[in-house]
């Protein structure tokens, strides 16, 4: 029989417990480096599309976005920015003189078998939402009217953030009542969006995006409006699917 000494037996051990811990360093190690490899093959690959892209399409809204200015925006705490929504005028006021206010003029711009009470103000119509593809039935009324909502597509403490806190008020109430930068639109969608700019929000629906995000550009190009980093990218990234999206007009 042989008998080993306690301590020829233990040491063994203790070393191969000193060096486990290297092996999941090495592991991480290799693995952060695969990462790395990967990342730079998924840049390469994005790099190499977009130039096989050329340039955007005349009068797109990619080539308008393009032109934007990129800066970083106004706090988005009104307490700091200054913002307050009587700066952009009353709401819905009749600035084109046609005698009807601009929140009826949007409905019935955007609705179908509108039905019309005093010549301007819609009493009922269908809305096929622009931001969740729903059909909406509108009936004016204090407890039905709000399922309908008219938004602002640049929303105009996003507009006093990225440009507007230096205008007149006579161009901020225009801004406020520009069809261009109306849309009628589900209640509970626009009550989500806020003043969220395009980074922050898009409509849920994803076939709207394109749409959307080409009227937020044109907006922004009309009243010489800047956008963020992060906005830029993510109406970019939007616009990458639909790289001919025209640029809207009215």
């Amino acid at each position: 029989m042989v008998v080993l000494d306690r301590d020829h037996v233990a040491a063994p051990h203790v070393e191969a417990a000193a060096r486990r811990p290297r092996r999941p360093r090495r592991a991480l190690l290799r693995w952060a480096m695969i990462a790395v490899a990967l990342a730079v093959i998924i840049s390469n690959a994005w790099l190499a599309e977009r130039d096989r892209a050329g340039a955007p399409a005349p009068g797109s809204a990619l080539e308008a976005l393009e032109a934007l200015p990129i800066r970083e925006a106004l706090s988005d705490d009104s307490s700091v920015s200054g913002y307050a929504r009587d700066a952009f005028g009353p709401a819905w006021a009749d600035i084109d003189g046609n005698g009807c206010d601009t929140r009826n003029d949007i409905l019935a711009r955007d609705l179908s078998d509108v039905v019309l009470v005093d010549r301007c103000v819609v009493a009922t119509g269908v809305l096929d939402d622009p931001y969740t593809g729903a059909r909406i039935e509108f009936v004016r009324g204090v407890a039905t009217s709000g399922a309908v909502q008219i938004d602002h597509v640049v929303a105009l403490e996003d507009a006093w953030r990225t440009g507007a806190a230096q205008w007149d008020s006579a161009e901020r109430a225009h801004l406020a009542n520009d069809p261009l930068n109306l849309l009628a639109s589900d209640g509970p969608a626009n009550m989500g969006k806020g003043s969220r700019d395009a980074a922050r929000w898009l409509p849920p629906d994803e076939a709207s995006r394109c749409p959307y995000v080409a009227r937020q550009v044109a907006v922004k190009t009309a009243y010489d409006l800047s956008v963020t980093p992060a906005e830029y990218a993510a109406i970019a990234h939007v616009l990458s699917a639909c790289p001919a999206e025209p640029l809207p007009t009215r």
